[in-house]
């Protein structure tokens, strides 16, 4: 039973990938995105990876994507695009996300119903990843704080107002 979860978490992770790079708009991208990082979750989950899954959660689904919405409202042109934003709440829109994140959310309330899902796992404790994070890592890591520093940075320089020249 857990392979039949396991390789369904997978397909929702690989389907909400591919239509995070069809969609042109670009909060339904987010959305999606949101959706595979959280299927991606109950894999490392599934595989016993508790604090893989945990940090997927934290980090990437909350923490990034967070960081990722903002810079999209932050985007946002104004009143021209109130209109384009109503269209955006259209329940056929949401459906497909909702039955996705729907599944999911079934299976991780059966993994955990029905006790330890990994068991030929390795429990990984925090100590461990930041000893990784911080020693051989601490270049990369840094590197995509500087990364995703510098994509603010433009996104704000993007989004701010033209001055009129007199």
């Amino acid at each position: 039973m857990l392979h039949v979860l396991f390789y369904s978490a997978a397909l929702i992770a690989v389907v909400a990938t591919a239509l995070v790079v069809t969609r042109l708009n670009a909060v339904h991208a987010l959305l999606y995105l949101i959706l595979s990082l959280i299927a991606s979750a109950v894999v490392f989950y599934l595989m016993g990876a508790y604090f893989a899954a945990l940090l997927e959660v934290i980090v990437y689904a909350g923490a990034i994507m967070v960081l990722f919405l903002f810079v999209v409202m932050m985007l946002n042109l104004g009143p021209k695009t109130l209109e384009q934003e109503r269209n955006w709440l259209q329940p056929q829109l949401w459906r497909g996300p909702s039955i996705m994140a729907g599944i999911l959310l079934v299976e991780f309330l059966f993994v955990l119903s029905h006790g330890d899902p990994g068991g030929t796992g390795h429990i990984v404790s925090s100590k461990e990843v930041g000893i990784r994070l911080l020693g051989p890592y601490v270049l990369a890591v840094e590197l995509a704080s500087m990364l995703l520093l510098a994509g603010l940075v433009g996104a704000y320089h993007l989004a701010r107002p033209q001055e009129k020249k007199p």
